[in-house]
């Protein structure tokens, strides 16, 4: 270890490691320290009877930014996987993304015509009983998709998410909800999508490599040391940990993990089924080893994945993005920009959910604003 780095990084999650190999890469000393004691974080992977586990849920990589995708794949060789998940509701299975063969299920339509007459219909009455713009996330859901749809495939699986009724929820939650009016159960639209074989954790490794790493490390345990080894701390885990809860804490939910290695080949046949009754408590079931078709076992490894309410001592997964918590945020964004020398990073200190590409063109932002400083 140096006696003095340039860096400080709290985390070694993605896009701790990734400003780490970038500015390690441009002649910086960084210290990474992480209270866990492994790195990746919560896109974390481990071998479990030659299966690659993903240990904080399903990751798949997935992006239409080229420069964002070089990057990566320097890191990691990604295989082809195609994300194409199934919905279980009530035991009656409907593909996803919302495509044509969700809509043959449905009301067995053949043609994207047959189709469309019958959405259509469906928003307009949602549409009619609405007066102006949603002002819920049902309104939204139903003004978007139609009952249908909403009822089979969103109203149970979002409850249960966020643990509370869709009425209750802000509209903004949902977003454009797609409606493909294809046979195509490709999930995601970007250009390049994959997991890299190995699993990321590998992946995270070869991207720390060249900075100093310490795990089972509480930044928190003594920060005034820690922050005094660099020049300037990265902080990518909790923005209102940091300021001492000052204005108050930040909203979470959170996710728990049930994973079993099963002595069967194989248990449901793809990699993800979601749950979208709000009668079955977990959102979905991973099956892991069809994250990479090459993968050869005779047993099989699954993760049910349960919402639950965020406390002390739990994960924070998915930060409450409603008008309450984004005032609080606000105030913590204030203060963080009052800090010289530390630069705040990543979904928690930004208390904002990212997709992995968008966590790697985040560091990429940063990154190339400070090298022009």
């Amino acid at each position: 270890m140096a006696e003095k780095y340039d860096y400080l990084i709290v985390g070694a999650g993605l896009f701790g490691a990734c400003f780490a190999n970038i500015m390690t890469e441009r002649g910086k000393r960084c210290l990474v320290i992480e209270k866990r004691e492994r790195v990746g974080g919560n896109i974390a992977t481990e071998n479990v009877d030659g299966i690659t586990v993903h240990k904080f849920g399903a990751h798949i990589f997935h992006t239409s930014d080229k420069r964002v995708w070089e990057y990566v794949n320097r890191f990691a060789e990604f295989n082809n996987f195609i994300n194409s998940p199934l919905a279980n509701y009530k035991g009656t299975l409907y593909s996803l993304p919302f495509n044509m063969n969700t809509f043959y299920k449905l009301w067995g339509c053949k043609t994207p015509a047959e189709a469309r007459t019958i959405v259509d219909a469906q928003r307009a009455a949602a549409l009619s009983a609405i007066d102006g713009e949603p002002k819920n996330l049902e309104e939204k859901a139903l003004s978007s998709v139609g009952e249908d749809v909403y009822k089979t495939l969103i109203k149970g699986y979002t409850e249960k998410q966020w643990g509370r009724d869709c009425k209750y929820l802000p509209a903004f939650i949902i977003g454009r909800v797609p409606l493909r009016f294809t046979f195509d159960n490709n999930y995601f639209d970007d250009r390049y999508q994959g997991v890299p074989v190995g699993g990321y954790s590998e992946m995270v490794t070869k991207l720390l490599d060249g900075s100093d790493v310490l795990l089972g490390v509480d930044y928190f345990s003594d920060r005034k040391k820690f922050d005094e080894m660099a020049d300037t701390t990265l902080f990518t885990g909790e923005i209102d940990r940091f300021f001492d809860y000052k204005f108050g804490a930040l909203e979470y939910r959170s996710l728990r993990f049930e994973t079993e290695v099963l002595d069967t080949e194989d248990y449901q046949g793809n990699a993800v089924v979601n749950y979208t009754d709000y009668e079955t408590p977990y959102t979905r079931i991973i099956e892991h080893k069809h994250f990479d078709k090459n993968t050869v076992a005779a047993r099989t490894v699954i993760t049910r994945e349960y919402p639950e309410k965020f406390s002390g001592g739990g994960e924070p997964y998915y930060p409450i993005n409603d008008e309450k918590n984004n005032a609080l945020y606000g105030k913590y964004e204030k203060a963080a920009k009052a800090m010289p020398n530390v630069i705040f990073g990543g979904r928690l200190a930004g208390y904002k959910y990212y997709d992995m590409d968008d966590t790697v063109a985040a560091v990429f932002k940063l990154t190339d604003k400070l090298n022009r400083v």
